[in-house]
């Protein structure tokens, strides 16, 4: 699997997810592209956009840096069938430009959450989730101020009618609207999630639940 993450001033999460798709997925040496690149590497299966906070979380999360030179590229890559994952701050990032409905706000109890946390699997029907059971309660870490997804009611009633929830929180612990942890683009093939798996891919780390997340994306790859 040929990946890349991008890195933008304030990331402070593309190591891990660089580590985690080299261990984990098996990416052949992951490349680190800057923001202010205008392309992608040839030959790219996945891009990964980190979390952390990308230009301070100046303005709302994630709006600065979805007008970087390189989102054009991330972009134009989803809409080609790539394979796009965004992670807490990504997550946001994917939401600002557009890639992903809805919108990250602050968390409902005004404060920064950092803890591991219960979640149920929704949907296996994904090239990020088949490696899970549907209904699976898995647990992954999360560190995040502005992670309350919101989104309006017939926004809502169409990612649960095509089955584009992949994660829930079984305790939710910012607000989210419905629980909603992570979502799915219309393919299928690009997806955000407030919590983090890189975090949770090597028992080193304290948990092993975001490896299936990793395994999954390079099985695809293999069979592709």
């Amino acid at each position: 699997m040929r990946a890349a993450v991008i890195q933008f001033p304030g990331s402070n999460c593309d190591r891990d997810m660089v580590v985690a798709l080299d261990a984990v997925a098996g990416s052949d040496k992951t490349k680190l592209v800057w923001h202010k690149d205008t392309s992608l590497p040839a030959g790219l299966d996945l891009v990964a956009i980190p979390g952390g906070f990308s230009f301070g979380d100046y303005l709302r999360c994630g709006a600065i840096a979805a007008r970087s030179p390189i989102a054009r590229a991330i972009a134009d890559f989803a809409a080609k069938g790539g394979y796009v994952l965004g992670v807490c701050n990504g997550f946001q990032i994917l939401t600002e430009t557009g890639l992903l409905p809805g919108a990250l706000m602050r968390n409902s109890g005004l404060k920064y959450i950092c803890r591991s946390v219960p979640l149920s699997v929704q949907t296996t029907d994904s090239d990020f989730t088949n490696g899970y059971e549907k209904g699976q309660i898995i647990s992954l870490p999360i560190a995040h101020h502005d992670g309350n997804y919101n989104a309006d009611a017939d926004t809502l009633a169409r990612l649960n009618g095509e089955d584009r929830v992949a994660f829930r929180y079984a305790d939710n612990p910012n607000g989210s609207a419905e629980d909603i942890a992570g979502v799915l683009s219309a393919n299928r093939r690009v997806l955000g999630m407030m919590p983090h798996p890189e975090r949770a891919a090597d028992p080193l780390l304290g948990g092993t639940d975001g490896a299936a997340l990793f395994r999954s994306l390079a099985g695809a790859m293999a069979l592709a």
